[in-house]
C-alpha cells in the first residue's frame, strides 16, 4: 500500500480503515496469483462471454488489474471499471492499453460504495469474492449499488455477475502437525486435490444461498446437525463456497467457480463415533474477518441421538 501523509490518515473513515485491515488493498504482485488461477479465469471469461451481448454497457466494481472488464470489452460498447486502490488504477490503465479493446474500458478511481455510472448499464461484475463471503465487501457493495442505482435510474436492475452463491459447511478431522510443530491455523485447500491430513467426518450441509438479484442480508446465522459417518476427532470445519457466475437458462445449466476450501480449527475438539449426532452453529457478517467467524463457532454432541434429526444427504451442488 502506498504511504499517506498524516493529514490524509486523519481523513480515513471507518470503512476505509477496515478495508485496509481486511486486505482490500492487495499489492499488484498478488494479482499474479489470481491471473494464474485457471479455474477462476476460465469461469469468469465464459460467464462474461455469455452474459454480455454486443453493444451492452458494463460496470465492474473492484476491477483490480482490469482483466474482467477486458473480457467484457470484447462485446460491450463501453465498460466502466471502478478501483479504489490508486496503485491498481495505474496498473490497470497500463495493462488495458497493451491489449486490444482496452480503449473501451474507462478505469475510474473511486469507492465502489459510492460510484454510479453516468448512464444505465446492462451487466454489473463484482468479483470481491472470499470463501464464505468473508473479508471482502462484495455483498455490502452490491446491496449499496442496488439501492443507489434504483434511486437514480429506476428499474430494472442490471444482471449481476456472479448471479448467486451457494455456501456449505462440513465437519473435519484436520491434521495440524508441521514437522512436529503443532499449529491449529486456518488452511486454504485446493478443491481438486486429495489432502492426506484431512478426514471428512460427515457430508457437507448447505447453510446459505444468496441470489444477488434479490435483497441480500449481510448477516449469516446458521444452526444445523450432522450425523457422523466416520469415527475420529472433530477439530475443524470446512467452509465451501460455490459461485454461480451465470445461469445458462436455455441449457438448464450454470457456469460456476468453486473457491478453495477454507478450514477453520475449532476451539475445542470433540471425539466422535459413527452415528453420533453433532450440533453446529455459527454467525458472522459478510465482509467480516475470519476471527469474527471463528469466535462464533459452536460444536457440541447431541446427547439423545435417537431424537435428533435424520442425516442430511450430500448436496449435489458440490459434486
Amino acid at each position: 500500500m502506498a504511504h499517506s501523509t498524516p493529514h490524509e490518515d486523519t481523513m480515513l473513515n471507518e470503512r476505509e480503515i477496515e478495508s485496509c485491515y481486511l486486505g482490500q488493498f492487495i499489492p499488484v504482485h498478488y494479482h499474479h496469483n489470481m491471473l494464474m488461477d485457471q479455474n477462476r479465469m476460465h469461469g469468469f471469461k465464459s460467464a462474461i462471454n455469455y452474459a454480455v451481448k454486443p453493444g451492452m454497457k458494463v460496470l465492474e466494481l473492484g476491477g483490480g488489474t482490469g482483466v474482467l472488464s477486458w473480457f467484457a470489452a470484447a462485446k460491450a460498447s463501453k465498460v466502466w471499471c471502478v478501483e479504489f486502490n490508486p496503485d491498481m488504477v495505474k496498473e490497470a490503465r497500463k495493462m488495458l492499453a497493451m491489449n486490444p479493446n482496452g480503449e473501451k474500458v474507462e478505469v475510474i478511481h473511486a469507492d465502489a460504495f459510492e460510484y454510479l455510472p453516468p448512464e444505465p448499464v446492462d451487466v454489473v461484475i463484482c468479483e470481491m469474492i472470499h470463501v464464505g463471503m468473508l473479508r471482502e465487501k462484495q455483498v455490502e457493495v452490491m446491496e449499496s449499488f442496488k439501492r443507489r442505482y434504483l434511486a437514480k435510474f429506476g428499474g430494472p436492475l442490471p444482471v449481476f455477475l456472479p448471479e448467486a452463491v451457494i455456501m456449505a459447511v462440513q465437519p473435519l478431522q484436520q491434521e495440524y502437525d508441521f514437522e512436529g510443530f503443532y499449529a491449529p491455523i486456518v488452511q486454504f485447500q485446493e478443491t481438486s486435490v486429495i489432502h492426506p491430513g484431512t478426514v471428512e467426518l460427515a457430508a457437507p450441509a448447505v447453510y446459505s444461498v444468496m441470489d444477488f438479484s434479490q435483497p441480500t442480508d449481510i448477516q449469516v446465522v446458521w444452526q444445523g446437525q450432522f450425523r457422523v459417518d466416520k469415527a475420529g476427532t472433530l477439530n475443524a470445519l470446512r467452509f465451501i463456497t460455490k459461485n454461480i457466475l451465470a445461469v445458462v437458462a436455455e441449457e438448464s445449466s450454470t457456469i460456476d467457480w468453486l473457491n478453495h476450501y477454507m478450514t477453520l480449527p475449532l476451539a475445542e475438539a470433540l471425539q466422535v463415533r459413527m452415528g453420533d449426532i453433532v450440533n453446529v452453529s455459527f454467525a458472522y457478517r459478510c465482509g467480516g474477518s475470519l476471527p469474527s467467524l471463528q469466535a462464533n463457532i459452536r460444536a457440541n454432541m447431541v446427547v439423545d441421538a435417537a431424537a435428533a434429526i435424520a442425516p442430511a444427504g450430500r448436496s449435489p451442488v458440490f459434486a
